[in-house]
């Protein structure tokens, strides 16, 4: 999307034209749920140089986001990386998932359990599941939903344990979705997409200032889209979306910002494709030897029924106040209120020996598969936050001081009711699915009585010193307290009658961080760094009474360190950015059955280690680029083997993943772009399935980018994905019964419009 710049002095046409556009623009989004047509704003970025001297172009950023990270990135002793939107908006991505494309190693790879999918950005790091480390503006966003990136400015991804940055989390890292707010500008841009898959969509972004002297302004971005998939029949996509901002007081000491998100998807779930023909599928009867040479399915069958859905509504209102005492001290306070509900049933299945049929073994287009399990959710998540951080500058002697202090109130909570009156659903050929079968069984949803209930409360203090000594060293050091306090109720229904149980989980959470930064020029440096995180038992809303459950309140949080060694250089005036690390992550308190007493302690130890490099920036006028490659070593220190191969190394974490995207402006208004990205083979966990792969196959996939300015206000932009129409699997599921196809080749067209 184009960069919102300044208009103070904008003729007379160009307000007529801005009022006009917005009469157009504001129906649509009170009125989003109707439209047909959309897609993401990407007019050619601007570049810009910042009054201090910084340098930012349209994928570099000088620095994070979060009060926190007081440095430049540059000066920031961590793996660190900033999407920002002119980069995912170039590639034509629509979600998180999709956006993190762009931070090798990361994505949603794995699928759920059994019957049982993952819904929601389900995002795995560095060996670990991260999905409930995602946070909207330092704030921690809960709840099973894909996230559209039509109301962000940048997304950034941090890498190794965050538990002194954010609390309880991942033990490798964390990501921060940085919303758009209102800014003392006026401008106004649109853009509408169609593509494969029959996609439709549009987006708007109008901002206004209202009152100059007093810092007055308001934005409003809006969203609709109705899609299909590109690779899958029946999937839906359906969303609409609008995100309100007003801020005061936006050129002066005190600042107010106003805003408000609200998301409602209305989708056909993916419930996965059979595995039958992939490397390393047998049959999973050995009295049906021959099922093992069964073909491939097209990976556009859908296993499940139309009358699958999953249904989102999420709400989000944030007031953020930001006052300068004075140049050398900030005080920042948010407070936020968010909800979030989902409604799903889903159509699934186990391709067990019980499930599969073969009436005639010589025809496979005869071999069935029952869809046995149909899943249903009705989940509820809310948040009630409030974060106060002071920023405060020093010296000590020739020591440079850079204080950052906070207290952080926090109140989380989720219900998930039990369901019945599912329906069932006829077996499905493989070969030819039909999910237009009625069920054999009426479909009538409601709930049981059954419920689980989990309240998260905690209260947290942290504080970060960044000490500079002379020009050339930096000294960070930063602890954080949480004291946690879960209060769990689970109501089952047991042979027709309800029980109820009750847990409650209480600790202090404290977590460090520490490191050492040498800079050899104003624009480089080397450090080293250490860092811990800690998850408790019920931190994600998940509590058993089971001795083998690492969610059973009897046992100690998780706990990981992370060391990390690395350098950063900024070259070309600062237009391109390349770093490079070390790191090694240990994780520990893993629940492990004892092989001689058959019983369970917290003695599992676990480790990733590699070496992550990436470049960003501009090589040469108007020639941007982003990339990044990592290798990962992953084990088991102590402990049983996690993999369904029986190899010593983590699941759903490629050893190797590389991913590059880049782009050239020629003179005439012709931009070209293209990128690639390789992800290694995907080993899947173990749980006794008989028969299914126990890895997924390395790929390559290419894109390829054309954009050409039409006039000074409209632009084109053409998207092609996976030119080598490359079959692969994106994620699998536990038992390795189901697998997600990746996209096929398929294209779309952006008109983008800006004032």
């Amino acid at each position: 999307m184009k960069a919102i710049t300044s208009r103070k002095h904008s003729s007379t046409r160009n307000q007529v034209m801005r009022t006009a556009l917005a009469a157009v623009l504001l129906p649509l989004g009170a009125q989003a749920a109707g439209i047909d047509a959309a897609a993401p704003v990407d007019v050619v970025p601007e570049t810009k140089v910042e009054i201090v001297g910084k340098y930012e172009n349209a994928f570099r950023a000088e620095q994070a986001s979060s009060p926190k990270y007081t440095e430049r990135l540059v000066d920031t002793a961590q793996t660190l990386q900033v999407i920002k939107k002119e980069l995912f908006e170039q590639q034509g991505a629509l979600t998180l998932t999709e956006a993190l494309r762009n931070t090798p190693g990361v994505g949603a790879f794995f699928l759920g359990e059994n019957g049982n999918t993952t819904t929601g950005d389900a995002i795995f790091m560095r060996g670990f599941d991260t999905s409930s480390s995602i946070f909207v503006d330092g704030v921690r966003d809960i709840g099973s939903i894909s996230r559209d990136v039509f109301n962000l400015e940048q997304i950034e991804v941090l890498k190794g344990p965050a538990g002194t940055d954010n609390g309880r989390g991942s033990p490798t890292g964390s990501v921060n979705l940085v919303s758009k707010k209102a800014s003392m500008t006026n401008a106004m841009s649109t853009a509408i997409t169609g593509g494969s898959g029959s996609q439709k969509r549009v987006t708007a972004d109008v901002n206004q200032v209202l009152d100059e002297e007093r810092g007055i302004a308001v934005r409003l971005n809006v969203l609709a889209q109705d899609a299909g998939s590109a690779s899958r029949d029946v999937v839906e996509n359906k969303r609409w979306a609008i995100a309100p901002s007003i801020g005061f007081g936006l050129n002066g000491a005190t600042r107010v910002h106003l805003d408000y998100l609200h998301v409602d998807q209305n989708n056909i779930p993916d419930g996965g494709v059979y595995v039958i023909g992939l490397p390393g599928y047998t049959s999973p009867d050995r009295t049906r030897p021959f099922v093992t040479d069964g073909k491939k399915v097209d990976p556009k069958n859908f296993y499940g029924s139309t009358g699958d859905y999953d249904d989102v509504k999420a709400d989000m209102a944030t007031v953020r106040i930001e006052h300068d005492f004075s140049p050398t001290m900030k005080l920042q306070n948010t407070s936020r209120y968010g909800k979030t509900s989902q409604d799903y049933l889903l159509s699934a299945f186990l391709t067990s020996a019980a499930n599969l049929g073969t009436p005639n073994p010589a025809d496979p287009n005869s071999w069935t598969l029952a869809r046995s399990i149909r899943t249903g959710k009705d989940q509820e998540n809310k948040i009630l936050t409030n974060v106060t951080t002071l920023t405060s500058q020093f010296d000590t002697g020739a020591v440079k001081h850079t204080l950052v202090s906070g207290l952080e109130l926090t109140s989380e909570r989720q219900t998930t009711w039990g369901l019945t009156g599912l329906g069932t659903l006829p077996a499905a050929n493989i070969y030819n699915p039909n999910p237009n079968d009625a069920p054999t069984t009426p479909v009538n949803v409601h709930r049981t009585g059954a419920y689980n209930e989990g309240e998260v409360d905690t209260q947290s203090l942290y504080v970060f010193d960044t000490a500079k000594i002379g020009e050339r060293w930096i000294i960070n050091g930063g602890v954080r307290v949480d004291h946690f306090r879960a209060d769990y109720s689970t109501v089952a229904l047991t042979n027709n009658v309800l029980v109820a149980n009750r847990f409650k989980v209480g600790d202090n959470l404290v977590n460090g961080k520490l490191s050492a930064l040498y800079k050899p020029t104003a624009n480089s440096s080397v450090y080293a760094m250490v860092a811990s995180s800690k998850q408790p038992p019920g931190g994600n809303f998940t509590v058993s009474g089971n001795a083998n459950s690492a969610q059973n309140p009897i046992y100690d949080p998780q706990e990981s360190t992370t060391t990390e060694f690395g350098g950063k250089l900024d070259l070309l005036k600062s237009k391109l950015s390349l770093s490079g690390a070390l790191f090694r992550t240990d994780v520990k308190n893993e629940v492990e059955q004892d092989p001689v007493n058959l019983q369970y302690y917290q003695t599992g130890e676990k480790r990733v280690q590699g070496v992550e490099l990436g470049a960003t920036g501009e090589l040469a006028p108007h020639w941007l680029v982003s990339a990044g490659y990592v290798y990962m070593d992953t084990s088991v220190e102590r402990g049983r083997n996690v993999t369904a191969s029986g190899e010593n190394s983590l699941t759903y974490t490629p050893k190797q993943s590389f991913t590059a995207w880049t782009s050239y402006d020629l003179p005439w208004g012709l931009r070209i772009g293209g990128g690639a990205r390789f992800s290694d083979k995907l080993k899947r966990g173990t749980d006794g399935a008989i028969g299914t792969p126990a890895y997924t196959d390395s790929y390559w996939v290419v894109d390829a980018m054309l954009g050409y300015r039409l006039t000074k206000n409209i632009d084109l932009r053409l998207n092609v994905y996976n030119l080598t129409d490359e079959k692969y699997v994106v994620a699998i599921n536990k038992s390795g019964y189901r697998y997600t196809p990746g996209v096929a080749r398929s294209a779309s067209l952006t008109a983008n419009i800006g004032f």
